[in-house]
């Protein structure tokens, strides 16, 4: 278990006299700290967690990482590096540990908890998909391990250490989602996290505008399975539909194991059909055996993703039934999920983030339902030098699928433009500028019958929407 000692030890002080003291857990918010937990004081643009240190001990934090002085009513143990060895008599918790920066102590910390544990990791990345893909896989592999996973999306250089020192050291996996929005961002995750298994879901143009372009995503996400150890304790789980993703095999040591559509791939799925909000039935092939699944997931989209999550399982060493268990008893959160709207309408709230490529797929789901197909479409944003293009594709699609599209934000324009381009009809198509606008006009229009998918980037706080339409009673 993570104790005292340990966090001395990962940050190369001496341990000589310490008290023993349990860590139980850790946080960065105060307010989530559990007792006997350590609490990670980080500076932020908005919020500085040292003003927090008090209420984290009050709430029972037996230990917090600060990097400043502290009011004379805190105990401190000093252990910079610079400093002499601190005197541990007489000292019981709750106290601070004085460091010269915490985010790099904490990081430190989960690297050094990392290599204590013996446990296995999958590491999982992409453009899209991959928090879905983490639950399921997490979900898969519980049939059969002890397994943890980085809860919501904590997938940056904050989040996946704390996930890591949150975890008891009991478990035999951990499913990690890696965040990428800068070349060396998954590269330092991986030292962290030491991953075994990396699967990587797609490549697409999301966040390009603070990668600078889509070879600099590709060299992004292939951190991961360049960080890999070699076969045949390392595997690269790969997308053999997408040739950007392929082409990352040749920068591996691990061992390669492919998911798809097709036949070549050694994990694939044929004979798909999507059953609208019953989920989507397929069957899965491997080796010379297959097994027909129907999965709890929305849209034919989501196949890749149980593709993804069944291969984790064979990697390693699941059996067919155990798989099929986690596949087809999944109780993962989805991020689109089905509400009831006013006057007897659906709504399909899909409002956590958009890509091009995800905004398809939700469209491709719509198709797949019976009644009058609405879209409300939000701006797209961090595309970059994709944007225009991004969005004018949606708008393509929209045009194949809906009977009635509302776009929202001035990117989405192109959406609209592209849609009545393409097909729609000026009175088919309304343009708003923002999601109030949006409600008020689809408070009047929306009646008995109506499927309204509601998509768009969190910064258009599309949720107020769904929130504003959603009956409750």
């Amino acid at each position: 278990m993570l104790t005292l000692k340990t966090v001395l030890e990962a940050l190369k002080r001496e341990t000589a006299g310490i008290p023993d003291v349990i860590i139980t857990d850790a946080a960065i918010d105060s307010r989530k700290v559990l007792s006997g937990g350590l609490f990670i004081a980080l500076p932020g643009e908005n919020v500085d967690g040292h003003e927090y240190v008090e209420a984290a001990f009050a709430r029972g934090a037996g230990i917090a990482l600060v990097g400043r002085e502290m009011p004379a009513s805190v105990r401190v143990i000093d252990i910079r590096e610079d400093k002499p060895a601190p005197t541990w008599e007489g000292v019981e918790a709750p106290f601070c540990l004085r460091v010269k920066d915490p985010l790099t102590a904490m990081q430190a910390i989960a690297r050094y908890w990392r290599r204590q544990l013996p446990l296995r990791v999958i590491g999982v990345t992409g453009s899209v998909g991959k928090s879905t893909t983490k639950e399921l896989a997490a979900e898969v592999l519980s049939r059969a391990y002890r397994t943890a996973k980085n809860p919501g999306n904590l997938n940056n250089e904050i989040g996946l250490p704390l996930s890591l020192l949150k975890s008891g050291g009991r478990q035999e996996r951990a499913v990690l989602e890696m965040g990428f929005y800068i070349p060396g961002e998954i590269k330092q995750l991986c030292e962290i996290a030491q991953p075994q298994v990396g699967v990587v879901t797609n490549i697409s143009h999301v966040h390009m505008e603070r990668a600078g372009s889509l070879e600099a995503i590709v060299q992004g996400k292939m951190e991961l399975v360049e960080c890999l150890p070699p076969a045949p304790d390392g595997t690269a789980i790969l997308n053999a539909d997408e040739p950007l993703v392929m082409g990352m095999a040749e920068h591996t040591r691990a061992r390669v194991f492919t998911y798809g559509l097709s036949p070549e791939a050694d994990l694939w799925a044929s004979d798909i059909e999507g059953l609208g909000l019953e989920g989507v039935r397929f069957v899965l092939h491997h080796r010379h055996m297959e097994m027909h699944v129907k999965v709890p997931l929305l849209g034919r989209h989501s196949v890749h993703t149980a593709l993804r999550a069944a291969a984790v399982g064979f990697v390693e060493g699941m059996n067919w039934s155990q798989i099929a268990a986690g596949l087809l008893e999944s109780k993962s959160q989805l991020r689109l999920v089905a509400v009831t709207g006013p006057h007897g309408s659906l709504l399909l709230d899909d409002t956590y983030n958009a890509a091009p490529s995800s905004v398809v797929a939700a469209l491709n789901l719509l198709a797949e339902l019976d009644g009058r197909r609405v879209a409300v479409l939000g701006d797209m944003l961090e595309l970059g030098a994709y944007e225009e293009a991004g969005h004018r594709r949606v708008g393509a699609r929209a045009a194949q699928v809906v009977d009635e599209l509302v776009t929202v934000g001035p990117r989405a324009a192109w959406i609209a433009e592209e849609a009545l381009r393409t097909g729609l009809s000026r009175d088919q198509v309304t343009e708003v500028e923002d999601s109030q606008a949006a409600i008020e006009f689809l408070q009047e229009q929306v009646a008995q019958g109506d499927i309204v998918l509601v998509k768009g980037s969190h910064g258009l706080r599309m949720d107020h929407i769904v929130a504003a339409l959603e009956d409750v009673s």
